[in-house]
This record gives structure tokens, sequence and C-alpha cells, in this order.
């Protein structure tokens, strides 16, 4: 037990929080040894098993990141941009692997989080699941075989409560879709269109969100031709696959040198 590597989970009453703490409760590779909430929340020094209307598991609800991160070897995080980069800079301080599914995050917080890995591994992906990013793998292959006379359209759909737009993993295809393609995404991006937007420019890459409901991911890539498309896409019913990646993730950081990596270095594809 002790040779496992200790786990702190951020946000941990959230749904994808509830998810990994579950996940890593039953894991044999982690132990959870800590559990984050912000200041004031009603979890605060409960135990979490407890908070998540179970049995009490020993491990108590801190807001206290720092004192739980030192006692920690991964930091798996799923929250918001903002408190992302404040525990970024602790995991690194802890020296403990931070893994990041935070979406929404501007250059500005990319820079703290790139300053970050200077000293500790970090690992982030805008989507932790094996299937996407295979489909990003397999985007960036098409977008290469085809010219700019296909059209690119990136469709994603995700649960009503949930806050950004296009979702990190739509912008994970696009991007892959660019670097397919030899392009900017900045300089190709389309999002949303309304109102008389004139022709589609060529070579644009469009983007379109749907939100609703308690949908956990779809994300379709479509290459629109004359006379024919070719449509990749993934569902996802069950947000554990991403728990399940970011457990592995902050598994496999263990072996590795500060940095910052993402979830195809963790799958070696």
């Amino acid at each position: 037990m002790g040779d496992q590597p200790g786990l702190v989970v951020t946000g941990a009453s959230g749904r994808m929080g509830q998810t990994l703490i579950r996940l890593a409760l039953a894991s044999d590779r982690l132990r959870l040894v800590g559990c984050v909430e912000r200041a004031g929340h009603p979890w605060i020094g409960r135990d979490v098993g407890e908070a998540m209307g179970g049995a009490p598991v020993g491990v108590k609800v801190t807001d206290d990141a720092l004192e739980a991160f030192a006692r920690a070897q991964a930091v798996v995080d799923f929250t918001a941009p903002a408190a992302t980069v404040d525990f970024a800079a602790l995991a690194a301080q802890a020296r403990a692997v931070h893994v990041i599914g935070t979406t929404g995050l501007e250059p500005e917080h990319l820079s703290r989080i790139e300053a970050a890995s200077r000293h500790a591994v970090i690992v982030r992906a805008g989507n932790m699941s094996l299937g996407v990013n295979l489909l990003v793998r397999l985007t960036q292959r098409v977008a290469a075989a085809l010219d700019a006379d296909w059209d690119i359209e990136i469709v994603e759909a995700h649960h009503r409560m949930k806050v950004d737009a296009p979702s990190g993993t739509a912008l994970m295809l696009g991007q892959a879709a660019a670097t397919g393609r030899g392009v900017s995404l900045d300089d190709a991006r389309v999002c949303g269109r309304d109102g008389i937007t004139g022709a589609r420019r060529t070579g644009s890459i469009g983007f379109s969100a749907i939100r609703g409901g308690d949908i956990v991911g779809e994300h379709e890539v479509i290459f629109a031709g004359e006379g024919e498309r070719i449509v990749l896409r993934h569902l996802a019913t069950d947000r554990a696959i991403f728990a399940r990646g970011a457990l592995r993730a902050a598994v496999w950081g263990q072996r590795q040198k500060p940095g910052q990596y993402d979830m195809m270095d963790v799958l070696g594809i």
C-alpha cells in the first residue's frame, strides 16, 4: 500500500471529482490521500466518503491545497482556469505530478502552467480518453491527406452546465486538423454563424457547439468535399472514461522528468 503514489483530487464535490474519488478508492495503483474544495464549501472538514453519501473512507476534505499536495505524489485537477493555475504552482512546489483536465484555459493561464512545468511533471489534455486521442490522431492524418477544397467542420455536444465553448476536445481536434493541413488554427478558426455570413472561406475550420441535458460528450469531425463526406465521430456515454485516463496519467507521470506532457505521450500514440 505504501508504495502506491498518493493522490489528491481537487474539486472533490463536482461530478468529475466524485468520479475520480470513486475510481481512486477502487484502484490498486494509487491511494487517495487528500480531497480539496474551495474555502467555505460545506464539505470542508467532512470525511469525503460520508459527504458523497456513503461510508467513511478516512480522507477529509480540506481547503488547504498546499498541505494536501505536500502529502501526495500526484494531483488530478478538473476545476476552473483560475484555480488550476494556482494549483499548478502549489503542485510544483510539492513536486507532485499535476494532471490537468481543466478546459477554457487562456494564454495567460497556459504561460503560468508552462512556468510550473519547469519544476514538476504536468500532464495537460483537453480530453483524457483513449478514444478521443485516437480521434485526434486520425483527424490530423485525414486533414494532411486532403486539400483545402475539403471543408472541415467540428461539431461538439455537452451537458447544459458546461460553461466554455468550443470544448477543449473540439479545440484539440481543430488544432489537429490545422496541423495536418499546415496552417494556423487562429487564422483558420470560425466559431458560430449567425445572419448573412456570406459564402464559406476556403480553408476555414468551423466549430459548432450544442449544449443540453446531461450529454457527457459527443464530437464529430466532418470533412465535406464535392459529392462526398468523411465523418469521424466519438461518443462518450460515461465520464469515467476521462477519470480513468487521468488516473493513468498520474501513474505514468511518476516516471517522467519535469516538463509538460499530454495524453498522446501517456498513451504512446
